[in-house]
């Protein structure tokens, strides 16, 4: 028997694929989580930044003029759900580095979201490349 699950929608935007959609981000994440009153909001923006962040950096978001990348947030059962959409790069994908120079400053965040998230993924969507993490709002 399965159970299906009511997925809200809490928030969803298209940013510019620019390092400075970032923060924006966090503040209409922060404002949203807030609002529904969530739980464990440091983290889930933690988790948000550093996928962003990769999505922009390493995919044809940030690379191509005019590159965006969209932000979904999630609300189901006791769970928060965010995915990051971006156009997806030929020669990169999501990849937890676990063998990293310990002065090195880039290269943990998906490290971060494996160790945080209760759940994370990513496959390829329609217009791009679909990463995403989950967290159970009770730690």
């Amino acid at each position: 028997m399965s159970v299906a699950l009511s997925r809200s929608v809490l928030w969803y935007a298209d940013l510019p694929g620019v390092a400075e959609s970032v923060p924006l981000a966090r503040r209409y994440v922060r404002d949203v989580l807030v609002s529904a009153g969530c739980t464990r909001i440091d983290d889930v923006l933690l988790l948000t930044s550093e996928l962003l962040g990769n999505a922009i950096r390493h995919s044809d978001s940030g690379r191509e003029p005019g590159g965006s990348v969209s932000v979904v947030v999630c609300r189901e059962a006791g769970i928060v759900r965010v995915e990051v959409i971006d156009q997806g790069a030929p020669t990169s994908k999501p990849e937890v580095v676990t063998d990293l120079d310990e002065e090195d400053c880039a290269g943990r965040g998906l490290w971060l979201v494996s160790r945080i998230a209760s759940m994370w993924g990513w496959h390829e969507g329609m217009t791009g490349q679909v990463v995403w993490f989950q967290l159970a709002e009770s730690a």
